[in-house]
């Protein structure tokens, strides 16, 4: 049972952003530090990439964990309220994903997904430099 009210519910949800999260911000703020420019949540690619680097050819989805049901992520639970609602929504969000990044690299574009989680660990600085690699072999 949900130990909030439909309103209290309502303003929770209306809290998360969709666009410049904290997840986007540190991993946007490390490619610009590295001298990188791109573009942000540009609408003319499949599935709106978070950052495209039209130099690199590169297109990177920063993921949250829930949102997207990030495999064997303890943030990527089912809620155990309304799931005849929620189990339909978040496996359309990850085929919708999948079908977005098939799109992408059919058109030449290489694909980075970071997850949320990823971010999270002490340790991101890894996930960014290899986030670095796979952009550009460095």
């Amino acid at each position: 049972m949900d130990d909030l009210t439909t309103e209290q519910r309502h303003v929770n949800m209306s809290h998360i952003q969709s666009k410049n999260t904290k997840p986007e911000m540190i991993v946007r703020k490390y490619l610009f530090s590295k001298g990188f420019r791109y573009r942000v949540n540009d609408k003319r690619y499949p599935g709106h990439p978070d950052i495209v680097l039209p130099k690199y050819k590169t297109v990177i989805f920063i993921n949250g964990c829930f949102w997207h049901q990030h495999p064997n992520c303890k943030y990527a639970s089912i809620p155990k309220t309304n799931k005849e609602y929620w189990i339909p929504k978040l496996q359309k969000n990850v085929e919708r994903d999948k079908l977005n990044y098939k799109k992408l690299s059919k058109l030449g574009w290489n694909v980075i997904v970071i997850w949320e989680c990823e971010l999270k660990k002490m340790d991101n600085i890894k996930v960014l430099q290899q986030t670095l690699y796979k952009i550009c072999g460095k």
